[in-house]
């Protein structure tokens, strides 16, 4: 069990299908809902929101998650090696694609409606696949000593409430400029016009992308 504080309410989920459990869970259990699995070499978490802005402006909320992410992997990675986002969803360790995030909301909801729920997912890769040729990289094998799953998923639930407070204070627009510190480019694309699906996400696998080396 993890150690979550209130609205948390913890639910696991099966092998490569957080987004869907809390998804299938966000009409009857509401915001809180948090579903992970750490297995495969993997960890993958979901937590449902529920947002007061139209749908346009909730999905900045994907700032959010990001931030969250980062700030709780960089409470346990090695100070020497940056910890960097791509555009809009993705999460770079020393170079190498580690993980990303995603959002989920009720289908046929528009722009300009409030959706009944919001998910936002992670995963990221803690272990490479030892019969990969060459691993992918991965947590465990970039500097992340006695990585624990579960003190992950509990720091990032932490670090989203703070995430998320901040919303309510400054605005939406708080995530999107805290995100670009971790950004290596100039000029922050247009956040009106996020990709449809996430960058990272191989269709073929389900799984996370695998980058060949150059």
């Amino acid at each position: 069990m993890l150690r979550l504080p209130p609205p948390y309410t913890e639910f696991a989920a099966p092998q490569g299908d957080a987004l869907a459990c809390a998804v299938a869970l966000a009409p009857a259990e509401g915001a809180g809902t948090l579903a992970w699995h750490a297995g495969g070499g993997m960890v993958e978490c979901a937590v449902v929101l529920e947002p007061l802005e139209a749908l346009a402006t909730a999905r900045l909320v994907l700032f959010a998650g990001m931030n969250a992410l980062a700030d709780a992997l960089a409470a346990e990675c090695p100070p020497e090696k940056p910890l960097l986002f791509d555009w809009p969803d993705a999460l770079r360790f020393d170079g190498g694609l580690v993980g990303g995030g995603r959002l989920a909301w009720p289908e046929g909801c528009a722009g300009d409606q409030v959706p009944d729920w919001l998910v936002f997912a992670f995963t990221l890769r803690a272990a490479a696949d030892p019969d990969a040729a060459p691993p992918p990289p991965a947590l465990a094998e970039e500097g992340f000593e006695d990585f624990s799953p579960a003190a992950l998923v509990e720091g990032f639930a932490s670090h989203l409430m703070v995430a998320l407070d901040e919303w309510a204070t400054l605005g939406p627009p708080s995530q999107p400029a805290r995100w670009r510190r971790r950004w290596p480019g100039t000029v922050l694309p247009d956040t009106a016009h996020l990709p449809a699906t996430p960058t990272w996400f191989d269709p073929a696998t389900g799984r996370l992308r695998v980058e060949m080396p150059a």
